[in-house]
Formats: structure tokens, C-alpha cells, sequence
């Protein structure tokens, strides 16, 4: 209820937020449609709020706050010349910059992020990967445990929690390792037919769970595979299936 002096509406808002930051997943997000509705009263709350969350974290309660920030123009510019590489801390041990893709994430771009993780996994890859355009599932082992979990917190993060590669393995899990049905869960497939690239996804919040980021189904299972059992991911889509990671 909106009615009520300043002072009141106030009170209401600051415990809308403190509902929505102490909540479990499925209370956040029975809130969401509340947040934005009444964004324009919660943004000048909001990011003092963030100062209660762990930039080094993968909680994306402060992603999703971020997001209704930036949603203006204004507030958008101060918050990038608070945070020019991003609010998240996304560590990468090869020496690559993550800032672009936040960006992209943090402004819900999600075809451009899509682009930007492949070449950050050829990069990862090496030279060879980036002539070729698309990485060896026998790369992938070299890879740094800090980029891949870098770039599986700026997924979940910017996602509502419902993107990342942790969340493909926990849903893979859920499956029972059965690819054929994962890919149809993903919406990777319909009715038995790959879904066609890039008209044929749906670049919004609005996709299935574990949608994005895409990994290239044409080189088959190993690539993906070779993902998920790499152990940075591995201890993270362990954590996922616990219920325990948010």
C-alpha cells in the first residue's frame, strides 16, 4: 500500500528491500514484480544497499538491484564511474578483462555476453582456439579455475541465478546425465531438431532455465561436457545441486 505520508512510504521500502536481500531464492523472487514496480521509490535506497553484499560473492540479489539502477540513465553513469570494471569482482588469472561482459550482463544484453564468453573461452584456449573459432573440448583442462568461475558468477549474478554453466551441470544432474533431455530442458532443442542460431534463442530473462551461455552443440557433448567436469566448475555445480548456492 502506497498511501500514507513520505516518512511511511520510506519505511516500506527500505523493509520491501531488506525482505528481498535476506530472502531465500524463491522469496526474492516473488518480489521482483514489487521491486520494479516501485523502483522509482527503492532507487535512492538501493545502493547503500549494495554495500551489505559481497562483490566477490555470486549473489544475485545485488545483480538484479543493479539492474533496476541502471535502468536509468543518470544513475547508470554514476554507478559506472563508481565501479569502471564492474561491481562484481571477476578475477581472471589469464590477465583477460571481464568488465565488457558485466556491462553486457548488467544491461541485460544477453546475445552480446553470449559472444563475449565464446571468445573469452578461445582466448582461454589459446591462439590456435581464436584462429579457429571454436575451442577443443581437450583445451579445456588448461583453463584457469579463476576465469571459469569468473565467468560462471557474472552469469548467475546478472541472471536472477538462473543462468551459468553451474547452472546447465546442476540441471544436467537433475536429468540424470541424460544429455538428449538436458537439451530439451535448456530449449537447445525442440521436438528432436537444434534450435537455430541466433533467431531461434531467447535473449531475455524470459528463457528457460540454464538457457544461456551457449556452447557450441554442433562439436557434440565433449566440449560442454569437458566444462562441466572441469573441477572449478565441478565444485561449483556440486554446491548448485546442494540447494546451498543461492
Amino acid at each position: 500500500m502506497l498511501s500514507g505520508s513520505p516518512v511511511s512510504r520510506r519505511i516500506a521500502a527500505d523493509q520491501l528491500l531488506e525482505r528481498f536481500s535476506a530472502g531465500s531464492a524463491r522469496a526474492r523472487r516473488s518480489l521482483i514484480a514489487s521491486l520494479e514496480e516501485r523502483r522509482t521509490e527503492l532507487l535512492p535506497l538501493i545502493e547503500e544497499r549494495l554495500d551489505g553484499f559481497d562483490a566477490t560473492g555470486d549473489d544475485w540479489a545485488a545483480g538484479f538491484l543493479l539492474q533496476l539502477l541502471v535502468a536509468e540513465g543518470e544513475r547508470a553513469e554514476a554507478l559506472r564511474r563508481r565501479y569502471p570494471e564492474g561491481w562484481l569482482v571477476a578475477p581472471s588469472a589469464a590477465g583477460l578483462d571481464y568488465a565488457p561482459l558485466q556491462d553486457r550482463l548488467l544491461h541485460q544484453d544477453f546475445e552480446a555476453a553470449d559472444r563475449l564468453t565464446s571468445e573469452h573461452l578461445r582466448q582461454l584456449a589459446g591462439e590456435p582456439a581464436r584462429r579457429r573459432g571454436y575451442v577443443y573440448f581437450s583445451e579445456v583442462p588448461r583453463f584457469p579455475d579463476a576465469d571459469l568461475e569468473s565467468l560462471d558468477r557474472l552469469w548467475l549474478v546478472y541472471s536472477r541465478g538462473r543462468y551459468g554453466f553451474s547452472v546447465q551441470g546442476r540441471l544436467l544432474a537433475a536429468c540424470g546425465g541424460r544429455w538428449e533431455e538436458l537439451w530439451q530442458r535448456l530449449g537447445w532443442k525442440r521436438e528432436g531438431i537444434w534450435t537455430r542460431y541466433p533467431n531461434g534463442f531467447t535473449w531475455s530473462q524470459q528463457a528457460p532455465e540454464g538457457h544461456l551461455p551457449l556452447v557450441n552443440q554442433l562439436r557434440g557433448v565433449r566440449l560442454i561436457d569437458a566444462l562441466l567436469q572441469h573441477p572449478a566448475l565441478a565444485r561449483r555445480v556440486a554446491v548448485a545441486s546442494t540447494g546451498t548456492g543461492g
